[in-house]
């Protein structure tokens, strides 16, 4: 009986090795697969678009459809290079957004490279939140928003600024943020030109441009456009404790 329970064990130790070599060798293959087919995918869009920035070329859960990063816009393609999709690939099941993850991975990233002695920051003694907020000094709902900001830092919200002038470069407003932005009190500055008070400051080199053209390409249209260090895009104007609200909801989200 000894004997048959050894001669048993023995099989399974067997099989079981046999099932792990066999389970690797599966995905050393598909891995094999997957960087050819990366590899065609970035030398097509690269011979077909070649003003085109590929920041990421990845495999999705569907067979032979591939993700890739552009900037921050996110669009599918075939492992043969011969079809592009764009739109939202959804997880049934779950009912999860694969595409918004992709965004918000992306927006992460470029989130994460910014200079803070470049924002203008309003910030609470103890920080429970953080949001990045595009901003424009002659909006209204950005100057509403503004009104409250002791509120949001009350809350324990701090408030990062990052500059949208969205009438856009040469324009007036353009100027008046360059002005905020080269005043030796930045606060103060942009709570005044939020006022509608003349800000007067030298000329200087600025982030304006920079984070204008971060602003287009994390997708931002309007202001105030929020975004949280986890790259979730809350939007435009929320009241403080509709903002509290849904940043207790993001943050309960992402631990689950």
């Amino acid at each position: 009986m000894k004997k048959l329970l050894m001669c048993l064990l023995a099989s399974v130790a067997t099989w079981l090795g046999a099932s792990a070599f066999a389970a690797e060798t599966a995905a050393s293959a598909a891995n094999a697969v997957d960087q050819k087919a990366m590899a065609t995918i970035r030398a097509t869009l690269a011979r077909k678009f070649p003003d085109m920035t590929i920041n990421n070329v990845q495999p999705t859960p569907m067979k032979d459809i591939y993700e890739v990063s552009l900037g921050t816009d996110i669009a599918y393609i075939s492992a043969d290079g011969r079809y592009l999709i764009a739109g939202e690939m959804y997880e049934i099941e779950s009912r999860t957004n694969l595409t918004e993850a992709g965004r918000q991975k992306t927006r992460v990233k470029a989130l994460a490279r910014l200079d803070e002695r470049e924002m203008i920051i309003f910030k609470p003694a103890k920080v429970k939140h953080t949001i990045n907020v595009f901003t424009d000094v002659d909006c209204g709902y950005c100057r509403k928003l503004h009104s409250e900001i002791d509120q949001l830092n009350q809350r324990g919200v701090q408030v990062r600024y990052l500059a949208y002038p969205r009438a856009g470069p040469g324009s007036e407003d353009w100027e008046k943020m360059e002005a905020v932005w080269c005043s030796m009190d930045r606060k103060k500055a942009i709570t005044d030109a939020k006022a509608g008070r003349e800000v007067k400051a030298q000329q200087c080199a600025t982030p304006v441009a920079k984070q204008y053209q971060l602003g287009g390409e994390l997708g931002v249209r309007g202001t105030p456009a929020i975004f949280t260090t986890s790259g979730d895009y809350i939007g435009g104007y929320l009241t403080p404790d509709q903002m509290v609200q849904e940043l207790d909801r993001l943050s309960a989200e992402a631990k689950n």
